[in-house]
């Protein structure tokens, strides 16, 4: 077998479907770049069709399919919809990526129930309803999958100055493992990803130059992360071979952040 063969064979996605729910985002986008050279056909979920028909142009530009499909990532009935379009369409959804989500620096004492419940609502309702909708369609399927769910550091170990962020993230690991248990005998995957200090549109409104040092300062690696160092983790993930007895994971891409200490 050939080098080029066994990466096929590990970790080509020809002939799968992904469905990224978050996928006009910076960090989502990349994602779904990746997934597209692997093979997959990709479905960008998000509300801005302005950002997915960029995103869009750049993977068929490089050879690969995807579409857009607007929706509400908090709306059962949107994901429903999304669903059903693409399975009539498409004949099948073998990846799921729940990464929708969005962020606060607001001070403890002045944050209202107002924007708790949004944060809560876009950050873990998205994520609860994306594995519900597409999870059931991948169990009663009976044939696999892999469904991503985009944590956070957050989730290990609370941050600074991000209050409400830090308890939906760490929901959203929790709710990744229960499942996980849960669909192992359907050989439904579920994992999540964990991005370290990846610059993007919901966190530059608290990278201050003091947070950018101390973050700086955590991180061995020293630096930011890419937007595409995220994909070889989730085509790790996301392949039927390569990851096929990896569930209930916590992937980090972090730079050594969840690893330092003093």
């Amino acid at each position: 077998m050939t080098t080029e063969s066994f990466l096929e064979t590990m970790f080509g996605l020809t002939g799968r479907v992904a469905v990224i729910i978050g996928g006009t985002g910076e960090l989502c986008g990349a994602i779904a770049e990746g997934l597209s050279a692997a093979g997959a056909e990709v479905v960008l979920v998000g509300r801005n069709p302005a950002k997915a028909k960029a995103r869009l142009d750049r993977i068929a530009a490089a050879g690969g399919k995807g579409s857009f499909h607007a929706a509400e990532a908090t709306s059962k009935r949107d994901l429903e919809a999304v669903r059903d379009a693409v399975v009539g369409r498409l004949g099948r959804i073998d990846i799921v990526i729940n990464g929708a989500g969005t962020n606060s620096p607001t001070p403890f004492f002045d944050i209202t129930e107002e924007e708790f419940e949004r944060i809560m609502r876009v950050n873990v309702n998205s994520v609860f309803l994306g594995c519900q909708v597409f999870g059931k369609y991948l169990v009663e399927r009976g044939q696999g999958g892999s469904v991503i769910n985009i944590g956070s550091m957050s989730g290990f170990t609370p941050l600074s100055r991000v209050f409400t962020y830090s308890a939906t993230k760490a929901a959203v690991h929790n709710l990744s493992r229960n499942l996980a248990r849960e669909w192992a005998p359907q050989r439904v995957r579920v994992n999540t990803l964990i991005p370290g200090f990846f610059p993007a549109e919901q966190n530059r409104k608290v990278l201050t130059p003091e947070r950018v040092a101390s973050i700086m300062g955590h991180t061995p690696m020293g630096r930011f992360g890419k937007a595409d160092e995220l994909v070889g983790a989730v085509l790790l993930l996301a392949s039927e071979r390569a990851g096929s007895f990896i569930t209930g994971a916590e992937l980090a891409v972090d730079g050594g952040f969840n690893s330092m200490s003093i």
